[in-house]
């Protein structure tokens, strides 16, 4: 469970974000928002494994432009959203992106939250 008070300061993303099973950063310091509301995604896969399981997650970061992202893949369309991926590992869904407003939520509970220790 992520304690919000260790990773948002007024309202944005303290540390930077991390894909969860690779050293790749995903967002800087400070470049998302925090949003509570509710979404089912699947279940963390890599690209191309089983997704039709899913779980309810309510805490994302929300990033309203795609180039805020230091590395970030999309994956699948399905309705009105692509899946958001790590582009080194090919891990997630961590989030999805809104075909239609073109903003991107990326689950807190799907990345790590670090000072800049990992790979840049």
């Amino acid at each position: 469970m992520i304690n919000l008070q260790d990773v948002v300061e007024e309202g944005k993303n303290k540390v930077s974000v991390f894909c969860s099973r690779c050293p790749s950063k995903i967002l800087n310091s400070k470049s998302a928002s925090y949003k509570s509301i509710q979404m089912s995604l699947p279940y963390l896969h890599k690209k191309g494994d089983n997704e039709s399981q899913a779980e309810e997650l309510t805490d994302f970061w929300e990033v309203l432009d795609m180039y805020t992202f230091e590395n970030m893949g999309f994956s699948n369309t399905m309705d009105d959203k692509k899946y958001l991926i790590c582009a080194d590992c090919e891990m997630g869904p961590l989030g999805w992106h809104d075909l239609t407003t073109k903003v991107n939520y990326v689950a807190l509970s799907r990345v790590k939250h670090n000072e800049d220790v990992a790979k840049k």
